[in-house]
């Protein structure tokens, strides 16, 4: 048995898109990967993050939001960014064997009709939930 791929996650904020990859791809990827998330600045989960990784039965309520610090100087199979602002403000990691780079929206900007703002939140999670199944097919053929 190989050992497990490690995949970092970044984005701004380490508060929606980085964390819902994060759940999705530990509660979906098993043993095959080790899975960490960060920011370029730290912040706090989004409850709407949280409300929609609940309806598809991942439970990220105990994750907090951190920097990318902590995972520098360490060897990832794969760092991904998962917005246009981590693309452009993520700093070199060395250690990284690939970047992949995913660029999602970042969910509920601008929206304050709650219904409305929780669609925006499903939609995206959808979006990346199609990479992160991608991502595992790949790694496993």
């Amino acid at each position: 048995m190989s050992a497990p791929q490690r995949i970092l996650f970044v984005c701004v904020h380490n508060s929606a898109r980085s964390q819902m990859a994060e759940g999705m791809l530990r509660a979906w990827g098993g043993g095959d990967f080790e899975v960490h998330s960060g920011g370029t600045e730290s912040s706090t989960v989004k409850p709407e993050a949280i409300a929609v990784m609940a309806e598809l039965g991942i439970d990220i309520s105990g994750h907090a939001s951190k920097t990318i610090e902590r995972y520098l100087g360490q060897t990832w199979d794969a760092l991904i960014p998962v917005c246009e602002e981590a693309c452009e403000a993520c700093p070199y990691v060395p250690g990284a064997k690939r970047v992949e780079r995913w660029s999602f929206d970042d969910p509920g900007v601008g929206i304050t009709d709650p219904e409305e703002r929780m669609a925006d939140f499903r939609r995206v999670r959808d979006e990346i939930a199609a990479a992160v199944r991608d991502l595992i097919v790949r790694t496993n053929s």
